[in-house]
């Protein structure tokens, strides 16, 4: 009897202890993932820094620096892209043009003529538009807002130029920077070290000849929306003709409203005198988004309108509930199996995204120019809309099981908060959901037996 408990007994624990391991393995797995910078539906988006030595110097040399973005939908908005590194040796800049740095250092050791920038760690930003144009270059001067690749190719970039001292006049001496660093506008970007390649050819403007740089390094740089914030900052809500229920953003999708005695955790739209609640200056870390339940800055609603014959029609709004962000170039992508089939398309303009060959489900969406291309903060005009005409595949097309509401929906690059799957609305002669089922089967069960004690 004894050596049978015991075998049970040693049963049980290596099952509990198998359990435990899985257990551990799974947490594991989510807390690495969430790190990851690794993007399904761009999976070779980055951000490249190229540096191109141009001529050498008698104490160092002129190069320009490019910044591309290669992300398909995720774009650098106001206020701009800030780029830093660590020098490897004691280099100075003595000028730039199209970008500057945001400190001088201390150049007391020089005398007559000083440097722009002094510093072992400088910190570049891009100039303004309307610099006067003996200080600007090619692709400079947009306030560091850099165009997502499938937006905009042309504007997907930005450059400055600078003439670098004391690093070295030949391929031999000079020495990479280190340490390079990327806000765009905040965190989020993770740099890996600068690689030298093969140098830069370029093309001049009659084509008849082709130059080619001294020396040339890139940097990569990947993003992360976990290292950019720690909670989401957009969610997406639901609802149907074909049924009264609207699924809410999940409750504190994007954080709850503060519970204790602090105030300003967030914004009440009810506030008396409200503008100058939200323009109060010297209140920097002020929250500005909107008194909700899920305290997201964005919302994404996506109603699904009308059933055609042989076509079915949907309806998206963006709204913003941030009271001190104004989202410019901003775009929506949107994962769903009918994108195949869209036949029309409102207000927005539509690219297609195939990440993986033979998948057609991902669309990126966008404003028009001068007309909604700029998601104004909270308020009365602070959402866009539009709407899209989907033709039915008679062998995939379904309203049931929620598969007429998008899979995934990213906002300005970063993924959205979905409703839970059993919480979508579902067509009125479809049979009750299995958790509802039980749940009532229970009560009923219940309120028999409190009955029969009742007439016992």
């Amino acid at each position: 009897m004894e050596s049978l408990r015991g075998s049970v007994t040693g049963s049980i624990a290596n099952k509990l202890s198998g359990f435990t391991i899985m257990l551990l393995f799974l947490l594991s797995c989510s807390t690495f993932t969430s790190t990851e910078a690794y993007d399904a539906l761009d999976p070779n988006g980055n951000i490249t820094i190229k540096w191109d030595i141009m001529t050498w110097n008698p104490d160092g040399y002129v190069a320009v620096v490019t910044i591309f973005n290669f992300q398909q939908y995720r774009h650098i908005q106001a206020p701009g892209w800030t780029l830093g590194w660590t020098w490897a040796k004691k280099e100075v800049i003595w000028s730039m043009m199209g970008g500057l740095t945001t400190e001088q250092g201390d150049c007391s050791k020089y005398k007559g003529n000083i440097p722009h920038c002094c510093k072992k760690d400088p910190t570049v930003v891009d100039l303004l538009p309307g610099t006067p144009y003996n200080q600007q270059i090619a692709n400079c001067c947009k306030g560091g807002v850099i165009s997502s690749w499938a937006q905009d190719p042309t504007t997907a970039l930005s450059s400055f130029q600078l003439s670098v001292g004391a690093a070295g006049t030949t391929n031999k001496t000079v020495r990479v920077p280190k340490n390079f660093t990327l806000k765009a506008p905040g965190p989020g970007y993770t740099c890996g070290p600068a690689k030298v390649g093969k140098p830069t050819k370029f093309i001049t403007s009659d084509k008849r000849r082709v130059t080619q740089a001294m020396m040339t390094w890139n940097v990569t740089c990947t993003y992360s929306q976990f290292l950019a914030q720690k909670t989401p900052t957009c969610c997406v809500s639901l609802s149907s003709f074909y049924n009264e229920t609207i699924v809410s953003c999940p409750t504190c999708a994007c954080g709850c409203q503060n519970n204790g005695t602090e105030s300003g955790s967030c914004i009440n739209p009810k506030t008396p005198h409200l503008a100058s609640v939200v323009n109060t200056p010297g209140k920097p870390n002020r929250p500005m988004v909107q008194c909700t339940s899920h305290m997201c800055p964005i919302r994404v609603h996506w109603h699904v309108k009308l059933n055609y014959k042989e076509y079915w029609r949907v309806k998206i709004t963006i709204t913003n509930f941030n009271y001190a962000m104004n989202y410019s170039l901003w775009n929506l992508v949107v994962q769903h199996p009918n994108f195949d089939n869209l036949t029309q398309l409102f207000s927005f303009y539509y690219k297609s995204l195939t990440p993986y060959e033979g998948l057609n489900d991902t669309a990126m969406l966008w404003g028009i120019k001068f007309y909604n291309d700029f998601l104004s903060e909270a308020g009365s005009n602070g959402n866009v809309q539009s709407e899209l005409l989907f033709r039915k595949d008679a062998s995939t097309f379904t309203f049931e099981k929620g598969w007429a509401f998008p899979r995934r929906i990213y906002f300005n690059g970063d993924n959205c908060v979905m409703p839970p799957p059993d919480a979508y609305p579902w067509l009125p002669n479809a049979s009750s959901r299995p958790v509802i089922s039980l749940l009532r089967s229970a009560i009923i069960i219940l309120a028999s037996w409190v009955l029969l004690l009742a007439c016992v």
